[in-house]
């Protein structure tokens, strides 16, 4: 029994194995892009994994080809085989300017609950101008890998401070839990201490206990410096002024903490709910 072979698009009308317009948009080659299309090349084609040319265009941040294949109708939604969009890929490479063009496009910051989103991504990258852009445009602070937990936990993990801090800023819950484990018990475990400091000035709990009933300090050695910081804290719970801070910031939530310049209140008071 023979086998007929097959062409680019022949199997379902738009399935290819990897298409020129595949190749050229991975490599960034703009000026070839641009003929593919303008000869008739399907913007849309996908691969076995279902990935399409702005999938590879977006992960390898080459904007230009992105722009192209948007104005050309490549679909900004396009799921690849493990459920990716292409936002999801231009924030893990850090792309600024590809997210900039998808958003402009119309793409969705927040996916279904059970895939990665675009802000774990940004934090898994470790880009902070794409986790402040995709915060602006409304990203959920708290979307939830079951994997992953929560960005905040992605960034803290990769030890990406500054991306914690943009989470942090816009009201991320510091002691979201992913099987009863914090960010701090991720921080402790990289002995990072100023990352430690960090989560717990924005209200971290010491004695926040994971599924094994351990507290951050209980994976750290006795005597390190992380260890030592925890204990400090453990021996000195936060101030007055400090608790009031936090309830305040709680009170407002994520969706208010943008009001903070607005409120008819000092300006150093402001600054210090503000962090700032």
């Amino acid at each position: 029994m023979s086998v007929r072979a097959t062409t680019i698009g022949d199997i379902a009308g738009f399935w290819a194995d990897r298409s020129p317009l595949h190749e050229a948009a991975s490599l960034g080659r703009a000026l070839q892009v641009k003929r593919l299309i303008e000869t008739g090349a399907c913007v849309n084609l996908v691969t076995v994994d279902s990935v399409t040319p702005l999938h590879e265009a977006c992960q390898n941040g080459h904007a230009l080809c992105t722009q192209m294949l948007l104005s050309a109708g490549a679909q900004v939604e396009a799921r690849n085989i493990d459920g990716s969009t292409p936002l999801c890929e231009a924030c893990a490479s850090g792309s600024l300017e590809c997210v900039r063009l998808l958003l402009l496009h119309g793409a969705r910051v927040n996916l279904s609950i059970f895939t990665v989103s675009p802000l774990h991504e940004a934090c898994l990258g470790g880009s902070v101008e794409c986790v402040q852009l995709l915060i602006a445009a409304g990203a959920h602070l708290e979307a939830h890998d079951c994997h992953l937990g929560t960005p905040l936990h992605v960034a803290t993990y990769k030890q990406h401070q500054t991306c914690v801090r943009a989470l942090l800023d816009a009201g991320a819950n510091v002691n979201a839990a992913k099987l009863h484990e914090t960010a701090l018990h991720h921080a402790a475990r990289t002995h990072d201490v100023a990352l430690l400091e960090l989560l717990v000035e924005f209200g971290a709990c010491v004695n926040a206990r994971d599924n094994r009933g351990r507290r951050p300090s209980d994976y750290l050695p006795a005597g390190s410096p992380c260890w030592a910081q925890l204990a400090r804290y453990e021996r000195h719970p936060s101030s007055l002024l400090q608790l009031c801070r936090l309830a305040v910031r709680g009170f407002l939530g994520p969706q208010r903490l943008h009001q903070l310049p607005q409120l008819p209140l000092p300006r150093p008071l402001r600054q210090f709910l503000a962090y700032s």
